[in-house]
C-alpha cells in the first residue's frame, strides 16, 4: 500500500516536471514569434560609430599630374634625340617618279634649247649665203658654168636650197633656175629628158645619175655634186659613182 502511494507520488512529480518544462519551452517560443510579427511592419536601422581620424587626405590627382623634376636630374638628353625618319616604299616610289619626271623635263628643255639654237644658226647661215643670178641663156654649158659657182655650199640630207641640199636636191634646184622642173630624188631623175649612150657622147649640163647619186656633168669626165655634210658641194671625177650610171640630157 505504501509502495503504491510512493509510486503515485513519483508519477505526479514527473508529470509536474514535464508540464513545467513544456511551459518553459512554449513561453520562450511565443515571444520570438511575437517579435517576428512586430518586425514585419517595422523598419530596423542599424548604426555604427567609427573612431574619429585626423589624418589628412592626399590629393592623388595633383600627384599624378605633377611635372616637377629635380634640377640636377640627368635624363640622357632626351630633348636632343635625333630620330631617323624612315620612308615607306610608296613614298620612295613617288620620290623616284618625281625625280625621273624632273630629269625628263630638264632633258626636253635642253633638247628644245639646242633645236632652237640650231634653227637660229641655220637661219643666220641662210642670210649669209649669196645666190648668184642664173644667166638668161638656157643651154647645157650655161647651166654647167652656173652650177660651178656653188662649190663649197653646204650639204643637208633632204635639202634642195642653197642653204643646204643633198645630191639630187642640188641638181633639182640648179635646173629650176633655168625653168626646168625635176623630181627631187635620184631614182626619179634617171627617167627625165633623153638618154645619152656613153660618157664620150656626154655634154656639159647633162645629168649623171643612178639610184644612189646624182651630179651635173661639166666635161672631161668631171662632175659637180653635193657629196656629204663634211665635204659639201664639190667638183669630182666620175669615180664618185660606185656602180653604173645613166646619162640624161634635159637642155
Amino acid at each position: 500500500m505504501v509502495a503504491l502511494d510512493t509510486m503515485n507520488i513519483a508519477k505526479r512529480f514527473t508529470s509536474i516536471f514535464v508540464v513545467v518544462a513544456v511551459s518553459a519551452v512554449l513561453g520562450a517560443a511565443v515571444p520570438i514569434a511575437s517579435a517576428g510579427n512586430a518586425m514585419a511592419g517595422t523598419t530596423v536601422t542599424a548604426t555604427r560609430s567609427f573612431p574619429k581620424t585626423t589624418a589628412a587626405k592626399r590629393n592623388f590627382l595633383a600627384e599624378h599630374t605633377s611635372t616637377d623634376v629635380e634640377s640636377n636630374a640627368d635624363w640622357g638628353g632626351i630633348e636632343s634625340l635625333d630620330v631617323p625618319q624612315t620612308e615607306s616604299q610608296a613614298e620612295k616610289d613617288q620620290k623616284a617618279q618625281a625625280q625621273a619626271e624632273a630629269e625628263a623635263q630638264a632633258q626636253a628643255a635642253q633638247a628644245q634649247a639646242q633645236s632652237e639654237a640650231q634653227a637660229a644658226s641655220r637661219s643666220s647661215e641662210r642670210a649669209a649665203i649669196s645666190v648668184p643670178t642664173a644667166p638668161a641663156s638656157a643651154t647645157g654649158q650655161a647651166l654647167a658654168n652656173y652650177a660651178l659657182q656653188f662649190q663649197g655650199y653646204p650639204y643637208v640630207a633632204g635639202g634642195n636650197t642653197p642653204s643646204g641640199w643633198d645630191c639630187s636636191g642640188f641638181v633639182q634646184w640648179v635646173f629650176a633656175q633655168f625653168g626646168v622642173s625635176l623630181p627631187h630624188y635620184s631614182g626619179a631623175q634617171m627617167s627625165v629628158g633623153t638618154a645619152v649612150g656613153s660618157i664620150a657622147e656626154a655634154a656639159s649640163g647633162d645629168i649623171i645619175v643612178n639610184a644612189q647619186h646624182a651630179a651635173i656633168y661639166i666635161g672631161n669626165g668631171m662632175v659637180i655634186n653635193a657629196l656629204n655634210p663634211a665635204q659639201g658641194t664639190q667638183v669630182t671625177s666620175l669615180a664618185v659613182f660606185s656602180g653604173g650610171y645613166a646619162i640624161r640630157r634635159v637642155l
